[in-house]
């Protein structure tokens, strides 16, 4: 047997089609391409959070729950003591956790553009995997479609992001409300961004059953981490549990975690610095002739480019020192699209000055 016939006999047919994630390399570059946090910590917090994980026992497994973080995370968060909360490697684990819980002729629904990793996961398990494409130029959902869409597909899980990644807008609230309404499976408010949107559903926990919000600390200054979470009713959150592989939050992430939240005045600082910056380059870009920068309420902006001119663009950018992300090649609402992380002044400074010579040059 050949190696191609034993791959092919061995794995389903939808992992075969499937394409890995890519992450670009970003080495000798500034990086804004990923929406990090650009900002480091302190000299003295960075003494305090080595000295709490001096005695951290890495003989023993971590603690299976994460009590304490979790713990943390629900006062840190406002979480209601009648709502459970699970802990996940990353978002990513807990949408995989979510989708292997389904059974195998379930159906997903999520607008599009959306996160990527609700697509992918749902493909690589076999499910049947829907998307909704967004207003034009507004981003915002299409209620009717996603409203008659529900009533055909009966879909076990929607995904909404809040903002969403890649245009990062706030969808209308009236009209997530409507589709919690109307389904009759699970909605998951993906609010990744939300230290840069004072906005959430999480008041809204105790309104719907079907309810569930999830948040990641990546985006807020711990990507190193990969740390995420979910939280709802304690009779869905235990179906998770079942099926979340033991000690998935390493000790180290734990205490970590638990110490970087606890210092949250550091992180509201850095938020807020962010938030001016990106209002200085929504602004800068919209001064440009042939762009158009879309409002955001993350940390990054979805620009648009002259028509056909994305990729030289972008590749010009790059040329200069300055990694963005090249959304144009995924089409439909995103052709022409650059997506840039907000980051230090000096790299933003750096990111308008090489788009505005590549704009002369391409």
């Amino acid at each position: 047997m050949t190696q191609s016939n034993l791959i092919s006999s061995i794995f389903r047919k939808e992992v075969l089609a499937m394409s890995a994630y890519k992450v670009a390399d970003a080495t000798g570059l500034i990086k804004l391409d990923a929406m990090e946090n650009p900002y480091s910590w302190p000299e003295d917090i960075k003494t305090l959070w080595l000295e709490a994980l001096k005695d951290c026992p890495l003989n023993r497994y971590p603690d299976p729950e994460a009590k304490a973080l979790t713990a943390t995370i629900k006062r840190l968060n406002q979480i209601p003591d009648q709502f459970d909360v699970l802990l996940g490697n990353g978002s990513d684990e807990i949408i995989q956790l979510l989708l292997m819980a389904l059974p195998s002729n379930a159906s997903v629904l999520a607008p599009d553009p959306g996160f990527v990793m609700y697509k992918q996961l749902s493909l690589c398990l076999g499910l049947n995997y829907h998307s909704i494409p967004l207003l034009e130029d507004s981003f915002d959902l299409d209620l009717p479609a996603i409203l008659a869409a529900i009533e055909l597909h009966q879909p076990s899980v929607i995904f909404l992001a809040y903002p969403n990644n890649p245009t990062g807008n706030l969808f209308s609230e009236t009209s997530i409300r409507d589709i919690i309404k109307t389904a009759k499976g699970l909605v998951v408010i993906d609010e990744a961004y939300a230290p840069f949107a004072d906005a959430s559903f999480i008041d809204s926990l105790g309104q719907y059953d079907n309810l569930l919000v999830m948040r990641t600390v990546s985006k807020l200054g711990l990507a190193g981490l990969r740390l995420g979470y979910i939280a709802g009713n304690p009779d869905i959150i235990e179906q998770l549990h079942k099926i979340r592989l033991p000690y998935n939050i390493n000790s180290l992430t734990q205490i970590s975690a638990d110490f970087a939240l606890s210092n949250k005045a550091l992180f509201d600082r850095q938020t807020q610095q962010i938030c001016a910056e990106r209002m200085t380059v929504f602004n800068r870009l919209n001064e440009l002739d042939g762009i158009k920068a879309y409002p955001s309420a993350a940390n990054f902006i979805l620009f648009k480019t002259p028509e056909n001119r994305a990729n030289d663009i972008f590749a010009s950018i790059k040329q200069q020192g300055v990694l963005i992300k090249n959304l144009s090649p995924q089409g439909g609402l995103l052709a022409d699209c650059l997506r840039v992380t907000i980051g230090k002044p000096e790299e933003n400074a750096a990111f308008l000055a090489a788009l505005i010579k590549s704009l002369v040059e391409s």
